[in-house]
């Protein structure tokens, strides 16, 4: 299913980083000691995230529903995962 571009949310290049770092992690302590933020902002990032998908019909509410945004969208490819 491809998504047409206005029902994509536009996420900052952080909030990218961000959503693809704690997918690709094992926990969000994780993604923090590979981003170098605080577990805080990871989850500020990702309310910001689960806000902005849920604003353009898209609720991602789980980390598998995100992993399925970012795949949507591009952010990640299948061969990735």
């Amino acid at each position: 299913m491809t998504v047409g571009p206005d029902r994509r949310p536009c996420l900052s290049q952080r909030e990218r980083e961000v959503l693809v770092a704690w997918i690709f992690s094992d926990s969000k302590a994780e993604a923090c000691r590979d981003l170098y933020v605080t577990l805080g902002t990871i989850n500020t990032h990702l309310t910001r995230i689960r806000r902005k998908y849920a604003d353009v019909g898209r609720p991602a509410t789980t980390k598998a529903a995100l992993l399925a945004r970012a795949v949507q969208d591009g952010l990640i490819a299948l061969d990735e995962i």
